[in-house]
């Protein structure tokens, strides 16, 4: 009897917490992805965006290298990343909302970087379609014709793809919107351009690039780990990476000095070893000169 009371307690407990527990809490947040359906009809406006993107870019670094001229390899680099979110080359596409006008949708430039959601990865979707493998075929067009915007958005969009060849078919009626601009705080903007100039440096090798979204919520490489370590990692970036750079500093010191030192007593050996090689071979010359040669039986003969 006092089992049964027991469980009936329990499961009443039980019910009580579910009920008080919000059910937002319970349910996953669903994340925000790419929308293919919507890519049609915006992937002439993306190329077109694009070429000036890349002629604009490509002029941007000119201009920063100045008086030396742009390589070939520096503008198929722009190209490569001009599609890649988390690149700085692609920062163009976190300006771009994606508005219903009517039957269509239109690009619309906005004066502040937004929030990356769904539309952000679907312009992303949209430009690497576009882009192809012809990242190096544009890239060489670039470097050898010099062409204007026009012409280059002509080059890309209709000669070496398809993407304005063909009009898109008017937009479902039923469409679910998609969500609204929401500009990103100027806090978060500055963050993550530093990461973004930050890799690949020759100081922080094992520097990683993450998401706006992986930064907020601390998906720093491990998305199960919620750990609250995370939270004070991050609010401390900045004597984190002092810290980092000095370990590396000083691992690069210690390696120089093993690599000397190993040197050194190889070196020691090697003396070492030599001396004694001389050594043997000056004790066994003196020998050798010390002791009389032996005359042969038959030259004795012959004396008596």
């Amino acid at each position: 009897m006092a089992n049964s009371q027991q469980v009936l307690v329990f499961v009443v407990a039980m019910l009580l917490l579910l009920t008080w527990v919000p059910i937002s809490h319970c349910a996953k947040k669903p994340v925000a992805g790419v929308r293919r359906e919507d890519i049609p009809y915006i992937k002439c406006q993306v190329c077109e965006k694009v070429a000036s993107q890349l002629l604009h870019q490509v002029q941007k670094k000119q201009a920063q290298i100045s008086p030396k001229k742009i390589s070939e390899y520096q503008i198929i680099e722009i190209a490569e990343n001009v599609c890649n979110l988390k690149k700085e080359e692609a920062d163009w596409i976190l300006r771009i909302d994606i508005v219903e006008q009517g039957d269509k949708l239109k690009l619309v430039e906005q004066d502040a970087e937004g929030q990356c959601n769904s539309e952000c990865k679907t312009i992303e979707r949209a430009c690497q379609e576009v882009m192809g493998y012809s990242d190096t075929d544009i890239a060489e067009y670039i470097y050898t014709s010099k062409p204007d915007t026009y012409s280059l958005f002509n080059h890309l969009c209709k000669d070496l793809t398809t993407a304005c060849t063909i009009k898109p078919a008017p937009v479902p009626k039923n469409r679910i919107p998609g969500e609204p601009f929401v500009p990103k705080p100027a806090k978060d903007a500055e963050m993550e351009k530093l990461l973004k100039s930050m890799e690949g440096m020759p100081g922080a090798p094992n520097m990683k690039m993450y998401s706006r979204e992986d930064l907020m919520k601390n998906n720093m490489g491990n998305e199960e780990d919620d750990d609250d370590d995370e939270d004070d990692d991050v609010d401390n970036f900045p004597a984190n990476l002092g810290k980092v750079l000095r370990e590396e500093k000083v691992k690069k010191i210690n390696w120089i000095q093993q690599i000397t030192k190993r040197v050194v007593d190889a070196g020691d050996a090697l003396k070492k070893h030599a001396y004694n090689v001389t050594k043997w071979a000056r004790k066994w010359w003196n020998g050798k000169r010390a002791t009389p040669p032996k005359k042969s039986s038959k030259s004795n003969k012959q004396e008596l």
